[in-house]
């Protein structure tokens, strides 16, 4: 049990990779990994694309903000919330067929209610295989950039309409095997709430990421010279950002097309 609470407590991302395969061994451990993850309703509403071609790599690390990263690591992994397989799956065995004969149910097509699903499927998968890599030794780090420039995406891997991406993992042997910085997170009574939504302001956000200020600072990464405060540095950096006007944009055609086609 211990063990497993220092990998948990010790994870950090990791962006620089040796120039090392993964041992096809170690990647079916980490498949399987995958694999059992919690799904709703044992049905897997999600799937993955394991971005081998050089040249698709090569496209998506540009699509993602121009991350070279991307391009260069042994391993990239799209999850997808996947709806099109059950979609498939209802029409092609005849049970949409077999319900509307019997009066039983009428056939609807996948809504918001459907795509949430398949979105805490993936996720949830892809939190396993973090935690089954960092396991086997093999860093990993979320691409949250491949919600961006959703048309490209959409084109780059034949994507169906009820399969949009729901988040992007890259993996590798690390690079650098120094002493693991770690980057700081909330106190607990800033994240954890009993029976009610307990809506936080100023005083509580201030000691909630006091901790993220202080490290910011010290990387004199603040805004205004470094004495702005981390709500200025994420509000400009993130908020305000151009990328995240993208994402935005590239949500609502994601989810218009999952519900309208």
């Amino acid at each position: 049990m211990q063990e497993t609470l220092h990998l948990l407590n010790n994870r950090r991302s990791v962006r620089a990779f040796e120039d090392r395969a993964i041992e096809p061994e170690v990647l079916t451990l980490l498949k399987e990994t995958t694999l059992r993850a919690p799904t709703a309703g044992n049905m897997a509403l999600y799937s993955i694309v394991e971005v081998q071609d050089p040249s698709k790599k090569e496209q998506l690390a540009r699509i993602c903000d121009e991350q070279s990263m991307i391009e260069k690591a042994p391993l990239v992994w799209v999850f997808l919330a996947d709806m099109q397989k059950w979609v498939n799956y209802f029409h092609e065995s005849g049970a949409v067929e077999r319900a509307d004969e019997a009066g039983l149910a009428a056939y609807r097509k996948p809504g918001l209610g459907d795509l949430h699903l398949c979105m805490q499927d993936a996720i949830i998968a892809a939190q396993n295989a973090v935690v089954g890599a960092e396991a086997l030794g093999i860093g990993s780090c979320y691409i949250g950039d491949v919600i961006e420039n959703f048309e490209q995406l959409r084109s780059l891997l034949d994507l169906r309409q009820y399969t949009i991406p729901a988040c992007m993992l890259i993996f590798g042997y690390p690079k650098g095997k120094g002493p693991v910085k770690l980057t700081p997170r909330c106190p607990q009574d800033a994240v954890f709430m009993t029976d009610r939504y307990e809506e936080p302001h100023i005083e509580q956000l201030e000691r909630a990421y006091e901790l993220h200020e202080e490290d910011r600072r010290r990387s004199r990464s603040l805004p205004y010279e470094n004495t702005g405060t981390l709500a200025d540095y994420y509000y400009l950096r993130k908020h305000t950002s151009a990328f995240m006007e993208e994402m935005n944009r590239s949500t609502s055609v994601m989810f218009d097309w999952w519900c309208n086609g």
